[in-house]
């Protein structure tokens, strides 16, 4: 890089980490004294639990402090990836700005040097964080997902615990119920599973007292079937294993909603892959997920780049001016790629569908740097 390019990438450099800073810390400090009074008393809860009646002010802000970190350090990192794009249009039109305040644009065209150039390290840079973000949603997220799900209710947790599995059905058109999920050992208690035909005519029942997941199906412990719909009763059948594409990740995003945000690229590809997914819906939805990722990131460089010429101009303008006209271009942008990559375009697949929005801005983006002058 040359030495205009390394000194736009620092000014960009410092302006995205000075934004990321600010607004992280205006999430957590309003988050944290809305909701002072739980944490304090979860800092009393886990004092009494170690014995102490009645543990000192100081001790206790420790520990408050303590928790709201445990709290909400995983959700910076989901955070980030809500926030990059904004972050990334911000920063450019803050560091744009200080260039057309201090004339840095006319000493350019003076010496020769086009104001298309001083995109590059723009861009540049914003790709470095779109690296990040790749690494912060592939690697980071899957494996502090449980900790992304937690609520106020759960502060210190660090378990996702255990809950009743309803009806629930499968991709082969199974019903599963159980009395018990556990999310951390991902285990079933007191298991009933009902398979259907074509019709939805029930034909086999099975129960066990316990099931365990491994490998794509669920070990049952006393497991037995019993075929149903017979003239007769029929005996009951020892079975040991069932494979199915409900595992445990299925039942947690049916519990968490926002679960299904945080699987990695391979975990939506190894349950997309599995013969026993049959149900549309769901592998619509799976591989919204898988390929919705990246749509929203090519969105969010999109957007920079369809807002970076109101902010390129030959003679210095009201920057405010110019931020009030980019402003609702930028959000369009911006949202247009988030709903894309989760509403379902009738007549698209899903790995298509998800990037339309990307095509749309493609062609704004061309005709915004098209229509730079310099």
């Amino acid at each position: 890089m040359t030495l205009l390019d390394r000194y736009i990438a620092k000014q960009y450099l410092i302006n995205v980490f000075a934004l990321t800073v600010i607004l992280f810390s205006f999430v957590v400090v309003i988050d944290a004294s809305l909701n002072i009074d739980e944490f304090l008393q979860r800092a009393g809860d886990l004092a009494v639990q170690r014995g102490e009646e009645t543990p000192g002010a100081v001790r206790r802000w420790i520990v408050t402090f303590l928790l709201i970190v445990d709290f909400w350090w995983p959700k910076l990192l989901q955070l980030y990836s809500f926030l990059i794009g904004m972050i990334l249009v911000g920063a450019m039109g803050f560091t744009f700005s200080q260039l057309s305040r201090n004339r840095e644009f006319i000493a350019m065209m003076a010496a020769g040097v086009g104001l298309h150039r001083v995109m590059k390290p723009i861009i540049v840079v914003a790709g470095f964080f779109m690296v990040l973000q790749i690494v912060n949603t592939e690697f980071l997220i899957p494996r502090v997902a449980p900790l992304l799900v937690r609520d106020h209710d759960d502060i210190g947790s660090r378990s996702l615990g255990s809950s009743v599995v309803p009806l629930t059905l499968d991709g082969s058109g199974r019903l599963f119920r159980a009395a018990n999920f556990d999310a951390d050992s991902n285990t079933l208690e007191g298991v009933y599973i009902l398979e259907r035909d074509e019709n939805g005519k029930a034909t086999r029942a099975i129960t066990a007292a316990q099931a365990t997941y491994n490998d794509g199906g669920w070990d049952l412990e006393d497991g037995f079937a019993r075929a149903r719909g017979a003239a007769t009763p029929q005996p009951e059948l020892p079975i040991d294993r069932i494979e199915t594409s409900l595992d445990p990740n299925t039942l947690r995003m049916n519990r968490y909603e926002s679960y299904a945000q945080s699987l990695s690229f391979m975990q939506v590809s190894q349950m997309l892959d599995r013969p026993t997914l049959t149900d549309p819906a769901k592998r619509n939805r799976y591989a919204r997920i898988k390929w919705g990722r990246f749509a929203v990131m090519l969105s969010a460089l999109l957007a920079l780049v369809i807002s970076m010429p109101y902010f390129i101009t030959r003679e210095p303008r009201n920057m405010v001016m110019q931020s009030i006209k980019c402003a609702p271009i930028a959000i369009v942008a911006l949202i247009g790629g988030v709903l894309g990559a989760s509403a379902t375009i009738p007549g698209l697949p899903a790995a298509i569908g998800v990037f339309i929005p990307v095509m749309i801005l493609s062609i704004v983006a061309v005709a915004q740097t098209s229509a730079i002058k310099t």
